[in-house]
């Protein structure tokens, strides 16, 4: 790990990675990536979470790809210096903001979209001109076999490194000083990134997820909202940090929201998701075990039926009542 680092930073101090010309060459680079090896990740997020091709396709190649196209675009305005209005003391100076790369950065990608939100972060930091270690998550093993075998074979080796890496290889890497981290995760985790990278004063950025509450009013359209929540909930099998966590609405709406979601999950899945090509599964056993644990803590009111072999749990929606005057259709079920 330290030597990888060594050599990468050898390389930034080279001036290497500063011509557009090279960042554009690398950026095209994961255009070919994408494009050549779009089947490749298809059937890896499918092997990994039973990820639909249309839902794999869409957030893991095609928002890349629309990411990719709009740096493109932009990088020579983006990289152009920009003048500023000067003041009394700077009146004899040139003023001016330049836009210079960090250096060395180290991206830590997670399992639910694990090809969009390691490129996303990996194309900024390109286009900006550092060198850059890719860490894609161990627990989407197929992707990351993907990445770390196939992504080397597109970019420059001399700036651009995927590590392959658990707890403790991954513990060992924060020791080593970057320029910057991006993580995406939980806050757990990212408390961990936080406090390795004050060590080294090293600027992070920490996309976390959290508890997302959907508040549904009496005046809504209830099957507007159905398929709304449904497609939200459902959408990568509840794996998405946005997903609405749970709705907050008065009693009055929850009678009418739930034979609502049910028709909407039917509509979406048929009478047996379990069978649905568009409905995915839970990334791994550990994750599984948590959900179908959440089942016994309130009254499943739609679906919950669960197969651990499959690591399949169905469109699984609770309800209670929260205070007095609220209802709240829990949607705990799923991640």
């Amino acid at each position: 790990m330290e030597q990888l680092g060594i050599h990468l930073r050898a390389t930034w101090l080279s001036g290497k990675t500063r011509p557009m010309e090279y960042r554009v060459a690398q950026l095209e680079a994961l255009g070919r990536f994408l494009d050549e090896k779009k089947q490749d990740i298809l059937e890896a997020t499918a092997a990994d979470m039973g990820k639909p091709s249309f839902e794999a396709y869409f957030t893991e190649i095609l928002l890349c790809k629309n990411e990719l196209n709009d740096t493109l675009n932009n990088l020579c305005h983006w990289m152009k210096d920009e003048h500023v209005d000067k003041n009394l003391v700077t009146q004899l100076d040139s003023a001016f903001i330049r836009k210079d790369p960090y250096g060395v950065v180290l991206i830590i990608a997670p399992w639910n979209y694990p090809i969009h939100l390691f490129l996303v972060p990996l194309i900024g930091a390109i286009a900006a001109g550092n060198c850059v270690v890719v860490k894609p998550s161990e627990t989407s093993k197929n992707t990351e076999r993907l990445v770390a075998e196939m992504l080397s074979c597109y970019l420059d080796n001399d700036c651009f490194a995927v590590v392959t890496a658990g707890v403790e290889e991954t513990t060992r890497l924060l020791e080593n000083k970057f320029d910057y981290i991006f993580f995406t995760g939980s806050p757990r985790v990212g408390r961990i990134i936080m406090t390795a990278a004050a060590k080294h004063l090293t600027p992070v950025t920490l996309e976390l997820g959290g508890k997302n509450p959907c508040y549904v009013s009496d005046t809504c359209d209830v099957q507007n909202v159905a398929r709304r929540v449904a497609w939200g909930r459902f959408f990568n099998a509840g794996q998405t940090c946005i997903a609405p966590d749970y709705v907050l609405c008065s009693v009055e709406m929850q009678e009418k929201l739930m034979p609502a979601l049910r028709e909407a999950i039917t509509e979406f899945f048929g009478s047996n998701p379990r069978e649905s090509p568009d409905f995915g599964r839970i990334v791994g056993d550990k994750q599984f075990r948590r959900i179908r644990a959440l089942l016994c803590s309130g009254r499943v009111a739609i679906g919950g039926q669960t197969d651990e072999k499959e690591r399949y749990i169905g469109e699984g929606l609770g309800s209670g009542v929260c205070g007095p005057t609220r209802a709240c259709a829990r949607g705990d079920v799923l991640p």
